[in-house]
């Protein structure tokens, strides 16, 4: 019997050796750190073999494959043996999608992935297909395959799941934009990071769908290096190029070949520029999936949101307060203040990922009152920003931080939470970031 080693314990690990067993493999799975007492509980249900808090080398290297959860990079010691050993290393998207043959409707990008994901799984959903919702997000796209029997799947893909997926091909691939992110696990080389982004289009032809921004610089490059893609849609915020989908006259229009739709700008649920490019490549894949006009109108204009994304809190005396946890990069911080119709305190700070703030620079001058920065090692933010507003504050506590925005906001400003960093110095996740924001908030 082939034997399957899962590297990785969490949400991806799991739900990956669920359906390893369920297809009849051999399974263990073995995870550095230690396992989640809710995760133990599941792999003892399913009688699923499993180590924590270490490796066993030797048991690792007799894989006949191995499935690697997206945080441990391949350049992991481990993970470097087994490829050296010529053993196959997969992520759990390539081994899940053996198992189904659900349509795939795949979402990347540094930024908006995540909304708009949600966004088209609420549009398929309200529309009545049979659909799930994985990948970066939810619940994990194997343990689904394993339990579910969906028609489609959208999957929000980070780079770290793009990286080991070979034979995977997206129905439709969306390309949202590429921005520095995550460069401390490319060696901060950003072509490698690109290259990454790029995978979504891996294996596409003619008969599939690429979605992409018209005037992402960086996209519009290295597409002209792939061999193949699915065939082209482009959207942007107004007529230009080969765009298909954009904003004319206060109206989103949106061409593919069976199908014009239009619609007010003023009724979409979303707001913010993003969010219009968020909401223009959903319309393209809804109407090339034969959405109704009708239920596509609908989707788009009672969607709520995504949690931690621009999410607003509450508002204390007259101060609003922004949730934008998941602002993990600076491209995306920079959309953030973009859509800021007041002064703003504005909260960032946490795990450099190799950040260059240059990009918020002006909309910091322009928009911020004061900075709070948040974090265990705030001195690469007072290099950058010290002198350019006329208030900075270091905090080393979501409470803290919180109270201190409170202090220095005026009636009518916004407080926003939008870190540019990753979590991991003072936080579990974002998520528990952007809950420790809305908990002090609401204790004000």
């Amino acid at each position: 019997m082939n034997k399957i080693i899962i590297l990785g314990g969490g949400e991806s690990g799991v739900g990956s050796a669920i359906l390893a067993q369920a297809k009849g493999f051999d399974v263990f799975l073995s995870d550095n750190g230690p396992l989640l007492d809710k995760y133990k509980a599941e792999l003892d249900r399913y009688s699923i073999p499993y180590e924590e808090k270490g490796h066993t080398e030797a048991l690792v290297l007799a894989a006949t494959e191995i499935i690697k959860s997206p945080g441990i990079p391949n350049y992991a010691p481990l993970v470097h043996k087994a490829i050296e050993k010529g053993i196959p290393v997969l992520s759990e998207m390539e081994f899940a999608k053996r198992y189904t043959s659900a349509k795939m409707i795949c979402i990347t990008g540094s930024n908006g992935k995540t909304t708009t994901a949600s966004l088209i799984y609420h549009i398929l959903k309200s529309a009545g297909l049979n659909v799930g919702l994985g990948g970066n997000i939810g619940r994990s796209f194997a343990r689904q395959v394993a339990e579910e029997n969906y028609d489609y799947y959208v999957l929000e893909l980070s780079s770290f799941q793009l990286e080991n997926m070979y034979s995977f091909k997206a129905d439709i691939a969306i390309l949202l934009n590429i921005t520095p992110d995550h460069l401390d696990r490319y060696d901060h080389d950003m072509q490698k990071y690109i290259d990454a982004k790029m995978r979504i289009a891996r294996n596409q032809t003619e008969a599939d769908a690429f979605i992409f921004w018209e005037e992402d610089p960086i996209v519009s490059k290295e597409i002209n290096k792939l061999a193949s893609t699915g065939k082209r849609y482009t959207f942007a915020d107004h007529k230009i190029g080969n765009a298909v989908a954009y904003l004319n006259n206060h109206k989103i229009d949106i061409f593919t070949p069976n199908s014009n739709f239009i619609m007010e700008q003023d009724l979409l649920a979303l707001e913010g520029l993003h969010n219009l490019y968020n909401s223009l490549a959903s319309g393209i894949a809804a109407k090339l999936l034969d959405i109704t006009d009708d239920n596509l109108r609908q989707s788009l204009s009672d969607f709520t949101g995504v949690e931690h994304r621009l999410e607003k809190v509450a508002k204390v005396r007259g101060i609003q307060f922004i949730n934008d946890s998941k602002a993990t990069n600076v491209n995306s911080c920079w959309y953030a203040l973009q859509s800021m119709k007041t002064k703003v305190v504005l909260i960032l700070g946490g795990t450099d990922k190799g950040n260059d703030y240059n990009e918020i620079e002006q909309l910091v001058k322009d928009k911020a009152r004061a900075l709070v920065f948040l974090g265990v090692d705030n001195s690469k933010l007072h290099k950058f920003f010290d002198g350019k507003v006329e208030h900075t504050e270091d905090t080393s506590s979501m409470k803290d931080a919180v109270q201190k925005a409170y202090e220095l906001a005026q009636e009518g400003d916004t407080v926003l939470l939008s870190p540019c960093c990753a979590s991991f110095d003072l936080f579990k996740n974002y998520e528990d970031r952007g809950n420790q924001f809305k908990e002090y908030v609401r204790k004000l």
